[in-house]
């Protein structure tokens, strides 16, 4: 069964997605290349993310524009991996390892 929560998320994100369907334009102008259906998903998942933090399942305006960059520019929001960021700065030569900071 779904919890309420779901259902007010269900019913936001169906709006939504009405309202680009028609309104091409407008979502064109918002996502420009990006796949629909990954922008859909992406809002789905945060209007659920919000009402689990407490927050209104209603997406701000940033949220919009956060999700579309995400979907542009991945690496914007890839979280840096410590083990990767350490062994970047360190430098294996003959003597051994040299820290590079």
């Amino acid at each position: 069964m779904l919890g309420m929560k779901n259902i007010d998320c269900e019913i936001y994100i169906k709006q939504l997605i009405s309202f680009f369907e028609n309104n091409p334009g407008d979502l064109m102008q918002l996502i420009g290349n990006v796949q629909k259906e990954d922008f859909y998903l992406k809002l789905r998942e945060k209007s659920e993310n919000n009402v689990d933090e407490g927050l209104d399942h209603v997406l701000s305006r940033q949220q919009m524009i956060d999700i579309v960059l995400e979907l542009k520019i991945p690496e914007l929001f890839e979280k840096p991996n410590p083990k990767a960021v350490v062994e970047g700065y360190v430098q294996k030569t003959k003597w051994g390892k040299i820290i590079l900071n």
